[in-house]
């Protein structure tokens, strides 16, 4: 079976590693979070610090590894760094499950990190060297449902299976090797040139100051939508809703972020210019609702809305950042646009934080009406500035 790649064809085979590497990339993090609130009984003599140490310094080290296997990307062959970022994240996986000290854990956890920031680029810049054009904007809103739904049934699994062993929720972690495997295929299976048409080969170097402005918009909506994973759970128990309730209002977050992937052309097509104003739009309504809301139902239209936009934007972000770099430097700027989702990842629980003591308000659904009110301001400037490459979408995405 071939798939068209918009520059030839590809074999099934090869689109499934090319799948998995988006699969794996939304690991990180995710055994951990299950046996969070048991680590002090697990390790009595933990300290504090230690317990602190696991949950950040991986996720710290993904940042730098991501743009560090960014840069050795260009102009080289990808595959070697991919074998050995995927090597070092399965590896590390295995020792997680005969890990028998805070200390030992804390220093895998490290490796993994290591590990999947080598990866997490690769996912994307993948996807850029074997497709192009409108074929390459289908497969990445492919590749985020995929790895959306990965997390989703990740999270669920690592959950039931910590509830056996506290040990058990690494096993997740030895997906890598199953893309491990996959990937072997990629080696005789190298990319075909961009076609004489490609945008990216009218660049001779990465254009910085779009690359910025890319940057900057995913680390703004990824924000944006990240206060519904820290902060629902406190309205969820301020209205004394269901405990369960919780867990399933992130996992249906998830899954709205997921389901733009699978008909993303069509979407595109049909919203046209109007895309990202949409999707801005929905984001903001969805937080406005959360920063009311007070019933089940008003939360999960919130977090549909929410995750739904922020959905349509992040594939298209990912191929606009392509599109601003020649062939050999579209993994680096892709590296630097994806590192800004960890930064939001690690550092929005402190912006809320300072936020909430800035404005000196303890309400619970703070954090939702401010990022509300910011992703309408983002809204008027893209409806201002339409045309603009960051926030407007031009005619070749919906002009064929």
């Amino acid at each position: 079976m071939q798939i068209k790649t918009g520059k030839g064809a590809v074999t099934l085979v090869v689109l499934l590693a090319i799948w998995s590497v988006s699969a794996i990339s939304s690991l990180p993090g995710l055994a951990i979070s299950p046996i969070l609130g048991d680590l002090s009984k697990i390790f009595p003599r933990a300290t504090e610090l230690e317990i602190q140490l696991l949950t950040s310094l991986p996720s710290l080290l993904i940042i730098p590894f991501v743009l560090l296997a960014g840069k050795l990307s260009e102009g080289r062959d990808r595959w070697p760094l991919l074998m050995v970022g995927l090597a070092l994240f399965f590896v590390a996986g295995l020792m997680c499950l005969f890990a028998r000290t805070m200390t030992a854990l804390i220093a895998i956890s490290c490796l993994l990190g290591v590990g999947a920031g080598m990866v997490i680029p690769l996912s994307t810049g993948l996807v850029v060297e074997y497709f192009t054009g409108d074929y390459r904007v289908r497969q990445l809103g492919y590749a985020s449902a995929i790895n959306n739904l990965t997390l989703v049934l990740a999270t669920a699994l690592a959950g039931s299976l910590a509830t056996v062993d506290w040990h058990l929720p690494f096993l997740v972690y030895l997906f890598p090797g199953v893309s491990l495997a996959l990937c072997l295929t990629l080696r005789d299976a190298p990319s075909v040139p961009e076609p004489k048409e490609s945008l990216q080969l009218q660049q001779q170097e990465i254009d910085r100051n779009k690359l910025v402005g890319m940057m900057w918009l995913y680390f703004l909506i990824t924000y944006a939508v990240l206060v519904i994973t820290y902060d629902a759970s406190f309205l969820i128990e301020k209205y004394h809703l269901s405990s369960t309730f919780s867990g399933w209002l992130i996992a249906l977050f998830f899954l709205a972020i997921m389901l733009p992937g699978l008909c993303l052309g069509r979407i595109i097509r049909a919203l046209r210019s109007n895309t990202n104003l949409v999707s801005l739009l929905m984001m903001a309504i969805g937080l406005g609702i959360f920063g009311y809301a007070r019933t089940e139902w008003m939360m999960v239209v919130a977090a549909l809305l929410s995750g739904f936009g922020y959905g349509i934007m992040q594939p298209i972000i990912y191929d606009k950042t392509a599109t601003i770099a020649p062939p050999r430097s579209a993994t680096l700027a892709l590296s630097f646009v994806m590192a800004m989702n960890y930064l939001a990842v690690m550092i929005c629980p402190f912006i809320l934080s300072v936020l909430h003591t800035l404005f000196q308000a303890k309400s619970e659904h703070f954090g939702f009406r401010f990022n509300a009110v910011m992703v309408l301001v983002m809204l008027l400037v893209a409806l201002f500035d339409r045309k603009g490459f960051v926030l407007g979408l031009d005619e070749r995405y919906f002009v064929k």
